[in-house]
Order: C-alpha cells, then sequence, then structure tokens
C-alpha cells in the first residue's frame, strides 16, 4: 500500500495517473456543470448539489446560545452559494454538549437559533437571490463518550470499548435504557422547536461515535438498546417514528451516519469482523433501507472518528503522527461507501464526503460522481472553512481556485483540541491566527496527539 504523501498535483491529468497508477478508482470530470443542477427533496428544492457540512466553531455562549463569530461564520456560508446549508452539531440537553460553547436548543435558545437561521437566509437571498434559497437542515447530537459541557469531560456512553477508553479513563456513566427512552422525546421535542422556527430539516447525528453512533456497534451492550441489530438501532428509529407521528409532515428528517468506522469488531460499525481495515457495508445499507422506509429522503455519509482515527475521515497532509495510508485510499473509501449506499436506496438522496483533500480537484471528483450516479450531493467540510464561497466560484467558473482552498494542515482541529473558538488559521488568518498563535506559542503541535498511539 503506498505511504502517506503531501498533495502534490499540478493538473487534473497528474491526478489520474497517480489514481491509475496506484489502482484507486473515483470519477474525474473537467465538466462540473452537474453540481449546478437543482434536486427535490420532499416539497423543497435544493437550487444546486453542493453541501455545507455541519463545521462546528465552538463559538456559542454558556447558555448555548449563538454568538458573534457563529453568525459570522453562517453569513459567510450563506453568501457562498452552496444549495444546502446543514447547520452545526446543536445540543439537545444540556449534558450532551461536547464543549461548552457548543449551540444547545431549548426555549431559551430558541429566539437566537431563529436568528441565526433568518440571518443565513436573508444573505443568501440577498446574495444570490431568491431562487438560490438554500435547504437547511439542523444537527441535532448528544456527544456520548464525548460529553464536556463544562470545562471537564463527563463521559456518557453507550458501551465500555477498549480502543475509545483510554489508558486512564475519566469515569464514565453508562447510559440506561430508561435514560435512553427519555432521551427519545428530548429529540423529538427539538426537532418540534426546529420546525416552529423554519428549518427545512432536522439531521439526527449518527456519525463519530457519538451516542447514536456509538449505539450502531453495542454489541456487548444488554438490554433493548444492545445486543441485535434491531436493539442497536431501536434508538435512532424511535426517535425517527416519534417524530413522523408528532409532526407528520412538518419537518423533513435527515440522518448524517457513519458507515465505517474503522474500529476493530464488536467495537466498530461497518467494519469486517476478521479485518476492520475492510468495509462490509451490510449493515449500514440494511439500515438506510429502514430509513427510507419511514420516509427519510437525506443520508450524509461520514466515516472515522476524530479522536481516534482521523485520517479515515479527514485525509491531510501535516500532524503528529504519520499514518499508514495515502489519503487517496481514504478519499476513494468514503466516495465507494456512499456509492454502494447510493445503488441501495436510489430514491434517498446521498450526500458524499471526501473532496477538501483534492484541493481544486475537488469539483472534478464531486461533479464526476454525481454524474455517474455515486451519489447525489456533494458535502465540504474543511474547504467551507477556508473558502466558503467555494459553490458560487463553481457556479460562475466552473472550478475552484488553488489559492483559496483548505491546505489540510489540520489547525482548525487543533483550535478545537486547544478548547478555542475554531475556523481557518491559513485562509481565514485575520480572525484566527491571533488565537492560533497565542494558544501554540512554544507548544507542540495537538492535533491528534491523544490518538497517536493507535495508528
Amino acid at each position: 500500500m503506498e505511504a502517506h504523501k503531501r498533495f502534490k498535483f499540478s493538473s487534473l491529468e497528474d491526478l489520474q495517473t497517480e489514481l491509475n497508477k496506484m489502482g484507486i478508482d473515483f470519477p474525474l470530470v473537467e465538466d462540473t456543470n452537474a453540481l449546478k443542477q437543482p434536486l427535490r427533496i420532499g416539497k423543497n428544492i435544493i437550487p444546486n448539489r453542493m453541501v455545507i457540512h455541519p463545521m462546528e466553531g465552538c463559538d456559542g455562549d454558556k447558555e448555548g446560545r449563538p454568538g458573534e463569530l457563529t453568525s459570522r461564520r453562517y453569513k459567510r456560508f450563506a453568501e457562498g452559494g452552496a444549495g444546502l446549508l446543514w447547520f452545526e452539531a446543536t445540543a439537545v440537553v444540556e449534558e450532551g454538549k461536547a464543549n461548552p460553547r457548543q449551540l444547545l436548543i431549548t426555549q431559551n435558545t430558541l429566539k437566537d437559533l431563529a436568528a441565526l437561521l433568518q440571518e443565513a437566509i436573508n444573505a443568501a437571498v440577498n446574495k444570490n437571490g431568491s431562487d438560490r434559497k438554500p435547504y437547511t437542515v439542523l444537527q441535532l447530537t448528544h456527544s456520548g463518550r464525548y460529553s464536556k459541557p463544562v470545562s471537564k469531560p463527563q463521559p456518557i456512553i453507550a458501551a465500555t470499548n477498549p480502543y475509545l477508553d483510554g489508558k486512564n479513563p475519566a469515569p464514565k456513566q453508562i447510559i440506561t435504557d430508561a435514560q435512553l427512552e427519555q432521551l427519545e422525546d428530548r429529540y423529538v421535542a427539538a426537532a418540534a422547536m426546529a420546525a416552529e422556527i423554519g428549518f427545512d430539516a432536522v439531521d439526527i447525528k449518527s456519525c463519530h461515535k457519538y451516542l447514536i453512533s456509538e449505539l450502531f456497534a453495542a454489541h456487548t451492550r444488554e438490554g433493548a438498546y444492545g445486543g441485535s441489530f434491531e436493539n442497536r438501532t431501536r434508538f435512532l428509529l424511535n426517535i425517527i417514528d416519534k417524530i413522523r407521528t408528532k409532526l407528520s409532515d412538518d419537518i423533513d428528517v435527515a440522518v448524517r451516519m457513519n458507515a465505517y468506522d474503522g474500529i476493530p469488531y464488536p467495537y466498530g460499525w461497518g467494519v469486517d469482523e476478521g479485518d476492520c481495515h475492510r468495509v462490509d457495508p451490510s449493515e449500514p445499507v440494511r439500515l438506510v433501507k429502514l430509513l427510507g422506509e419511514r420516509g427519510v429522503n437525506l443520508a450524509n455519509i461520514s466515516s472515522g472518528n476524530p479522536y481516534y482515527n482521523p485520517h479515515i475521515g479527514r485525509p491531510y497532509d501535516f500532524g503528529p503522527y504519520v499514518p499508514k495510508e495515502n489519503q487517496l485510499y481514504a478519499v476513494e473509501r468514503m466516495l465507494k461507501i456512499a456509492r454502494d449506499i447510493q445503488k441501495a436506496v436510489p430514491e434517498m438522496a446521498i450526500v458524499a464526503t471526501g473532496f477538501s483533500w483534492l484541493r481544486e480537484y475537488g469539483a472534478a471528483c464531486a461533479a464526476g460522481g454525481i454524474r455517474d450516479g455515486w451519489f447525489q450531493l456533494a458535502g465540504f467540510g474543511r474547504q467551507s472553512f477556508a473558502y466558503p464561497n467555494f459553490a458560487e466560484d463553481i457556479i460562475q467558473t466552473g472550478t475552484l481556485e488553488r489559492k483559496k482552498c483548505c491546505i489540510a494542515c489540520g489547525k482548525c482541529t487543533e483550535l478545537m483540541r486547544l478548547n478555542s473558538v475554531t475556523g481557518c488559521v491559513i485562509q481565514d488568518a485575520e480572525v484566527y491566527r491571533p488565537i492560533y498563535k497565542k494558544l501554540t506559542q512554544g507548544q507542540p503541535s495537538l492535533v491528534g496527539k491523544e490518538i497517536a498511539d493507535h495508528v
């Protein structure tokens, strides 16, 4: 297997030559018009196929209300022209926040979240016209083992996991079946509030080993939410059934879900039982089909765990540890997982990810995947931090400018690990570089420090 290498490509042909040499197969096209096409989701129209992934800035206030940097970020995202604006992880309960500044949806914060949404919609319409109003999704979350509502972690786990518990794990509360059942109703209440203030959809976050994602692989858990496939997916499916019962067609339901954890069985989801480096899509595909039967028509597919194996879901060029695989393998894996799921549920809109490391060639890859039916929408995460108007540039010129692109340096993640607000240190330097310099002066890089022993 080819080793980890820095991005080095000078042309699309150069990239294609490298793919051929490595035996990697994913589509690349020069014509990016596929990204400009609208797509119907239920009763709504997404004006183009480009998606801003849910990117947390860790910049709310202690009550979970958006801050000034939150508003600035969504204004930039909205003006940037992407057809789907996927709002960041917003906790449904205080104890489920991943950091003290994570957004929280309650009656006390609802007015502020409504203002954030309306400001973003107004910014998009004023900049791009009413026919470019983005489809909006609010991601609802419980951070589970990564809960940190105050200055110290307060983990709430679905099951013990020797790969994630750590050498000196903090005391952890295993959530009970009764608590999970009560939490289902908190998600429903949050969805009702999101519908009230005008979001087009809610996402029941099921990725990256946060609570629902951990339940998917809770083979060792006893009771109604562990063991069998039916039990491990019960929590998510119950939430969706309850939302449908209470809200009918008032709001769409989406899911951002891991289809591959890259963690050994029985502690990882979507992995081959004998080799966690191999994808077994059978259970993720089975789940997505059940979601489709419940009226879920939008699924955003992700992989890996940012605390354990971030290179799987976020291929990068810099960091204190070097993954054992070339980044192009990670890109191919993510794209082919999305392809397999899209093939299984052709009536559903699947959002693929994995484009940011490709720099300006991410547009060619996204357009090729849509043209060839691998997925229907293309999601950009770190690229949106670095280059919030990437979609408008693709619409106007058919390509991206390299000098504006994310360089996969990991500094946005590093700021999060330093308990800071976060954004692009390189391309949004006026705001974030002074913060980064102050926090890292005289310190070694912290990106991936806690997971260096695992790869």
